[in-house]
C-alpha cells in the first residue's frame, strides 16, 4: 500500500498491544482491559494476603507485616508472618491460580460453563488415588501426593475413552465425567467405611480440602511441579484458543486437534491433581473463576491469566474466611468454597436452562 493509502488497521472492538521480543520473532496481541483486570485481581489477592497475615491470635500491624517479609523485624514476629502464616496464604495463591486454569482449560475445551475438572470427576480421581494410598498402603506426604496425581491422570485418561465417538465432543465428556465421578465417590465412601476409625477421619479431613499445618515443606514441590506445567499451558493458548472454533477450522489453521487438545487434558488434570495432593480436594473455584473472569473482562472466551488472576483472589478470599469468620474454630477451606460455590452452581444451571 502507497503512503496515500494505508493498511487498514483491523477493529476488533477492544484495544489491544502488540507485544515482540527483543529479536522480533516472536509477537503476541495483549487484551489491554484483560491485562488490567488481571493485574486488579492480583492486588486485591495481595491485599487479602497482607490482611490474613497480620489477622490472628497474635496480631501484627500491616506495616510489620511488610517490614517481616524483608527481614527488618525482631524474631518473634519473623517467625509469625514468615514462616507461620506466609506458606498458608502463598499456597492459597498459588493452588487458586492453578484451579483458575485447570478450570479455564476445560471450559474451553468443552465449551461448555459447566466444563470444571471438579464437576468432571477429575478431582474425584484424584481423591481416589490419595485414599488409596491414605488408607490401603499408609503413606506419606510424597506418596499421598503421587496418588493423587496418578489417580487424576488414570481417571482423565478413562473419562476420555469413554467419552470417545470419532472425535470428542464437550457435552459428551461431561455426562462421561459425570457418570465416572458418581461410581469413584461411592468407592470412595467404601474405601472410608472399611478403614480404621483413626485413618477414616484423617482422610476426611484431608478430603476436605484444607490448608491448615501447610508449610515450606508442601508449598516448595507444589511451586516446582507447577513451575513446569503453567508455561507449558500458556504454550498451547493459541491452538487452544483456536480449537474453540470447532476441529475442522482449527485443522484447517494448521492446528493438530487431537494431539492438541489430549496435551491440553493432562496438562489441566496435571494442575488439578497437583492442588488436591498439597491440600486436597477444592471444589468449585475452578468452575467459577473462568466465568468470573470472562465477565470481568468482556472477553469473547475463556481468557487464561484473568481465570488465574480469579482464582488465586477466590481461594484466597476463602481461606481468609475459613481462618477469621468462624473463630476461635478454623474450617477447612473446602467447605467455604463448596457453600459458596454451591449458591454459584445453582444460579448457573438456572442460568443455563432459561437461554436453552
Amino acid at each position: 500500500m502507497s503512503a496515500l493509502h494505508p493498511t487498514p488497521r483491523i477493529d476488533f472492538g477492544r484495544a489491544f498491544k502488540v507485544v515482540r521480543s527483543s529479536g522480533q520473532r516472536m509477537s503476541a496481541r495483549l487484551d489491554v482491559k484483560a491485562a488490567w483486570v488481571s493485574l486488579l485481581l492480583l492486588v486485591i489477592a495481595l491485599a487479602i494476603g497482607a490482611v490474613t497475615l497480620s489477622s490472628g491470635a497474635f496480631e501484627v500491624p500491616l506495616d510489620q507485616v511488610i517490614l517481616a517479609l524483608f527481614g527488618e523485624v525482631d524474631d518473634r514476629v519473623r517467625m509469625v508472618v514468615v514462616e507461620w502464616r506466609l506458606p498458608r496464604t502463598g499456597m492459597a495463591l498459588l493452588l487458586g491460580c492453578a484451579l483458575g486454569l485447570g478450570g479455564a482449560i476445560f471450559q474451553s475445551l468443552t465449551r461448555n460453563p459447566l466444563g470444571s475438572p471438579d464437576i468432571i470427576g477429575f478431582d474425584a480421581g484424584s481423591y481416589t488415588g490419595a485414599l488409596v494410598v491414605i488408607i490401603l498402603l499408609q503413606g506419606g506426604y510424597y506418596q499421598v501426593a503421587g496418588g493423587a496425581l496418578l489417580g487424576g491422570l488414570v481417571t482423565a485418561g478413562a473419562v476420555y475413552i469413554l467419552a470417545w465417538r470419532r472425535g470428542m465432543q464437550g457435552f459428551r465428556l461431561i455426562i462421561v465425567g459425570i457418570g465416572v465421578s458418581a461410581m469413584l465417590n461411592s468407592l470412595n465412601t467404601w474405601m472410608m467405611l472399611r478403614a480404621e476409625l483413626e485413618v477414616a477421619m484423617a482422610a476426611a479431613f484431608w478430603g476436605a480440602g484444607s490448608l491448615n499445618g501447610i508449610g515450606y515443606e508442601r508449598l516448595v514441590p507444589a511451586l516446582i511441579v507447577l513451575g513446569v506445567l503453567v508455561p507449558l499451558v500458556f504454550m498451547l493458548e493459541r491452538p487452544m484458543r483456536q480449537l474453540e472454533m470447532g476441529d475442522d477450522a482449527a485443522r484447517a489453521l494448521g492446528v493438530n486437534a487431537e494431539p492438541v487438545r489430549l496435551a491440553l487434558v493432562v496438562l489441566g488434570v496435571g494442575l488439578t491433581a497437583t492442588v488436591t495432593a498439597a491440600a486436597g480436594p477444592i471444589g468449585f473455584v475452578a468452575l467459577a473463576a473462568p466465568q468470573l473472569a470472562k465477565r470481568l473482562t468482556g472477553a469473547a472466551g475463556i481468557t487464561l491469566i484473568p481465570s488465574a488472576a480469579m482464582g488465586g483472589l477466590l481461594l484466597v478470599a476463602a481461606d481468609h474466611a475459613a481462618q477469621h469468620f468462624f473463630a476461635p474454630t478454623q474450617l477447612p477451606v473446602g467447605i467455604v468454597t463448596v457453600s459458596l460455590g454451591g449458591i454459584y452452581f445453582i444460579w448457573l444451571l438456572i442460568r443455563e436452562s432459561r437461554r436453552r
